[in-house]
């Protein structure tokens, strides 16, 4: 799985460049403008940025379901998921105010150190970049040598997952107005701004490109999506106040001090009690929330069970997914349903 993973990465690093590469000679932008070809570098940087690129692979994974023959509209499909994912990240920097992104800088802030004294021209430019990275991950597919019947189908899956991302932003802002919000509310915000982009449309994407209607099997390809999706949320999570400085690159507690009623922040507000609720209460939402204070809520996460109940809820979705795609080998091919029956343990496999 590993290796196989290894080899969709590289093989979309190239994939990924030339497309810029090209791009940057035939986009249709004003001559004259200065400001075009930088936003355009901008775009390039942070895509290229990327990590395993686990949506290209599910792509690709979901066409061996059904065969083994190369299928060119894949490379169509994983380039138009990716710059929805770009557009994502720029639009979440921007809502989160956040500095860096992949080990550099954010778009956000990289257009606020290029005019500081500027910084609503700097937010402009930001979400522009954004949008124009949502629009290219259209123009992909229109401009796609697949037949006009899938390159049609395959637009409306992306469109319908990017419509469910931004919802799923909204439901995510709304979120944090609740003191404690339920757990169906943590796990709706998990299905409609991750999983139905990240999981469910590369798995629709990959049959259509391989020439499978996906349409008789939407209900199960859902459920699985959606368990992945919290699975993959809580795993987020999780590391994000009980991880380590190294293994995230960053020190933990962001969401602490954002005031985000994530999982694991939900969980610790569940379940402590008097003294230690206070602590919490006070840490959340205060950016200068110190480290010794972060320590202080893990250390109060794992008394109370929190951290403990949320590794529990971890491992019950990872194996509802895995025994969800178990169910699929009387019908497709057998080392690519072992691929998706193992994603999510390889997911559980990461909390450590």
């Amino acid at each position: 799985m590993r290796g196989r993973l290894a080899g969709y990465e590289r093989h979309f690093a190239r994939l990924f460049a030339d497309y810029f590469d090209g791009l940057e000679r035939t986009l249709d932008a004003p001559p004259h403008s200065a400001f075009a070809p930088e936003c355009l570098s901008l775009l390039r940087d942070l895509s290229l940025r990327g990590g395993k690129r686990l949506r290209v692979a599910l792509i690709h994974e979901a066409a061996r379901l059904v065969t083994t023959e190369p299928v060119p509209a894949l490379d169509d499909a994983a380039l138009s998921i990716e710059l929805l994912q770009t557009h994502g990240l720029i639009h979440d920097d921007i809502i989160d105010n956040s500095p860096t992104r992949r080990s550099g800088p954010s778009t956000h802030h990289a257009y606020r150190a290029r005019f500081p004294d500027h910084p609503q021209v700097a937010l402009g430019l930001a979400v522009l970049a954004g949008d124009l990275a949502a629009f290219l991950s259209q123009q992909v597919l229109l401009d796609s040598t697949a037949p006009l019947p899938l390159r049609h189908a395959m637009l409306e899956v992306q469109t319908r997952a990017a419509t469910a991302t931004l919802l799923g932003q909204i439901a995510d802002l709304e979120r944090d107005f609740a003191a404690l919000p339920d757990e169906e509310t943590l796990h709706e915000v998990a299905e409609y701004k991750s999983a139905r982009y990240s999981i469910l449309a590369p798995l629709q994407l990959g049959l259509l490109a391989a020439g499978a209607d996906p349409r008789p099997f939407d209900a199960e390809l859902r459920r699985y999506a959606r368990l992945v999706g919290i699975c993959g949320q809580m795993r987020d999570d999780h590391l994000d106040l009980f991880g380590d400085a190294r293994s995230l690159g960053k020190p933990p507690g962001n969401d602490l001090r954002e005031g985000r009623r994530s999982y694991a922040v939900t969980a610790v507000l569940a379940t402590a009690g008097g003294r230690d609720l206070a602590v919490v209460e006070a840490a959340l939402g205060d950016p200068g929330c110190s480290a010794d204070t972060v320590e202080a809520v893990r250390d109060i996460g794992r008394r109370c069970g929190a951290e403990e109940r949320l590794r529990a809820g971890i491992e019950r979705h990872a194996v509802r997914a895995a025994t969800e795609a178990a169910g699929w080998r009387p019908r497709w091919r057998e080392e690519a349903v072992t691929f998706f029956e193992a994603l999510p343990l390889q997911v559980l496999a990461g909390v450590g």
